[in-house]
């Protein structure tokens, strides 16, 4: 086999799995599900919609932070689906989800995917009490050395 005839292929494997991988991420099941469910998405687009297999953006499980988008059609529109998503304490969790019809205005679909599931975001509480104390006693005397003279002038 030439060797840009096995490079093709290799690109073409590489291509496929990385595509799989963002396919089943759990952001984009999530997304797929309220999606097809909405009534919203299936007004502006005709029922029944159809998402996309491929999938396109980023998901770093070490940051925690993915931006991921799919296509989708109904019987009347097709548009693009954008999902945007955190990872706290292993699991992910929607911030933003948003269709996107083609010639049309953005339709924002968070509180919609909020309402079905019952589930949002963390909020930020002010009164809530420290979940873990830290057992380890501060440190002793600390010394820091200055070198002598103003800071910035020879």
């Amino acid at each position: 086999m030439p060797f840009a005839l096995r490079l093709s292929v290799c690109l073409v494997m590489l291509a496929a799995a990385g595509c799989g991988r963002l396919a089943s991420h759990p952001l984009v099941k999530e997304a797929k599900e309220e999606v097809q469910a909405n009534a919203r998405v299936a007004a502006a687009l005709g029922a029944p919609v159809e998402c996309g297999t491929a999938v396109r953006g980023t998901a770093n499980e070490t940051d925690g932070i993915a931006t991921l988008q799919f296509d989708v059609k109904g019987t009347k529109a097709a548009g693009v689906v954008v999902v945007e998503g955190k990872k706290t304490k292993n699991e992910w969790g929607v911030t933003m989800l948003e269709l996107r019809p083609a010639g049309a205005e953005k339709l924002s679909l968070t509180a919609d995917l909020e309402a079905r599931t019952g589930t949002d975001t963390p909020k930020f509480d002010p009164a809530a009490k420290p979940g873990t104390s830290s057992s380890a006693a501060p440190p002793g005397d600390i010394e820091i050395a200055l070198p002598p003279g103003i800071p910035g002038q020879p």
